[in-house]
């Protein structure tokens, strides 16, 4: 296993090189630049422009600009934001403490609830529950989260003045648990719902395939307790396929968080990279977008280990003769 994990980090490399290529070429082609808002500014000279570009290194080729952040990378050192003249790690720091906070609560609570309605509409199929729970799961993926996050703060906050319609803390408020648990609320439903009914959907057709294989029935023909066939015979292989989906859905919703900060107004990576999208703050965005490919990449790498963990017929070594 320690062979096999090592080879598919190994792999990976190449793969976010190319991501960080892509990226990096993407951001300096988009229109503008971040000295672009000081060239109608009258107060600011041809030459003070020029001697900024120079001081951020614009001026050189992109090539070798791209070699500098890699180097800078690679020795920890992010670079120094253009607007805010902090280092980058700082601010990356500052702000992803928030933005864990809500992915990982959204990623845990959604398993807690995901598993259970699914293994349970695969037990109930095509009963009155199956169908009101598959209703709310089609639902849940058809409706996007922003549009969700602005219902459900028009409803909770603006009509029923029930929840605060964003922020981490009340203004000018101490801080406290119960404050905090009550600004989390609205984001943490909205970044769980979709996912939730995705998951459902997946472990329900998952299961239902397993609940009807021969080794199913014949672990119940043995007298075993329907408890003991049902999550130690039938959930195990249910997961299998639906391992994929676990693994890339916690990068999912650090990506998702990008959106949803901003709509509520959290002080965590997505606003800042919004932030710094209209900036043009290069050494930020270049984080920020590493940041999730790595999420991603190490997101399929989990996959890959918890369906070899999940299923015992995979043989690890011909995964690694085969590279995947």
């Amino acid at each position: 296993m320690a062979l096999y994990l090592l080879k598919r980090v190994l792999n990976a490399i190449p793969i976010l090189i190319g991501i960080t290529i892509i990226s990096f070429v993407i951001i300096h082609l988009a229109p503008g630049g971040p000295l672009s808002q000081y060239s109608e500014d009258p107060t600011i000279k041809a030459a003070d422009i020029e001697n900024m570009t120079k001081a951020y290194g614009l001026d050189k080729p992109l090539h070798t600009q791209y070699l500098d952040w890699v180097g800078g990378m690679l020795k920890g050192d992010f670079g120094t934001s253009f607007q805010k003249s902090e280092p980058v790690s700082k601010l990356v720091m500052e702000r992803i403490p928030t933005t864990l906070l809500f992915t990982v609560t959204s990623f845990l609570l959604s398993i807690l609830i995901a598993v259970p309605l699914g293994i349970l509409c695969a037990i109930r199929a095509n009963s009155r529950l199956d169908q009101i729970i598959s209703g709310f799961t089609f639902a849940g993926i058809a409706v996007p989260g922003f549009w969700l996050a602005l219902l459900l703060m028009m409803l909770f906050a603006v009509k029923l003045g029930w929840l605060p319609s964003g922020g981490l803390k009340t203004i000018n408020a101490d801080f406290s648990l119960a404050d905090r648990l009550k600004h989390m609320i609205l984001p943490v439903i909205t970044m769980t719902l979709g996912e939730v009914a995705l998951w459902i959907r997946h472990i329900r057709s998952s299961m239902l395939e397993v609940i009807h294989q021969d080794y199913m029935r014949t672990a119940h023909a043995k007298g075993l307790p329907a408890f003991i066939v049902l999550f130690r015979h039938g959930l195990r292989n249910a997961l299998i396929p639906v391992a994929t989906l676990f693994g890339l859905t916690l990068a999912g919703f650090f990506t998702g968080s990008l959106i949803l900060e901003n709509i509520f107004s959290i002080p965590g990576m997505g606003r800042l990279f919004i932030e710094s999208a209209f900036q043009r703050d290069y050494p930020v965005l270049f984080a920020v977008t590493t940041m999730a490919s790595i999420l991603t990449v190490a997101g399929s790498i989990v996959a890959d280990v918890l369906i070899a963990l999940l299923d015992p017929r995979i043989n690890l070594s011909r995964m690694q003769e085969a590279g995947t």
